[in-house]
């Protein structure tokens, strides 16, 4: 499968399986094997201030994170699930939201995969930023688990 359908087929899934998706706007823009990187446009995830929602922010980045798993296990019966987050708000973003999950190191990702086919069972700390105009807007740190 190319890369683009790998990406096509990330998006569908997100679109099909968790359906505010959709109604957000998310797409998944590309993985180039170390960054993971899904947009959403403000017309879609603005609250009152004409700035993007803080609930669109936290769920973008954490699909981000998400993503970037889905596509690393090759797995698509697996149950991928957000344990832990937390965001720091630095400014608001006022244009289309980018969201980039960084792929961790390779020790960590070894292990993770080697834990989830081993047991069944793994975790992982993921680091997502939104950045608009060069400029860290929002910073993630997700733990994830992944599922048989």
């Amino acid at each position: 499968m190319s890369d683009a359908q790998q990406l096509r087929e990330t998006e569908e899934f997100f679109h099909q399986q968790i359906p505010i998706t959709r109604a957000m706007g998310v797409r998944v823009a590309a993985y180039d094997g170390w960054h993971f990187t899904l947009v959403a446009p403000i017309a879609l995830n603005y609250n009152h201030l004409g700035t993007a929602f803080g609930g669109s922010l936290s769920a973008v980045a954490t699909l981000a994170g998400y993503g970037l798993l889905w596509l690393e296990l090759h797995d698509r019966a697996c149950h991928l699930v957000i344990r832990q987050s937390s965001l720091s708000f630095r400014r608001p973003v006022r244009k289309e939201i980018v969201a980039v999950c960084r792929r961790p190191d390779e020790e960590a990702l070894r292990a993770f995969k080697a834990d989830f086919a081993q047991r069944g069972k793994a975790r992982i700390g993921l680091n997502v930023t939104i950045e608009e105009d060069g400029l860290v807007a929002v910073e993630f740190q997700g733990l994830f688990v992944a599922l048989k």
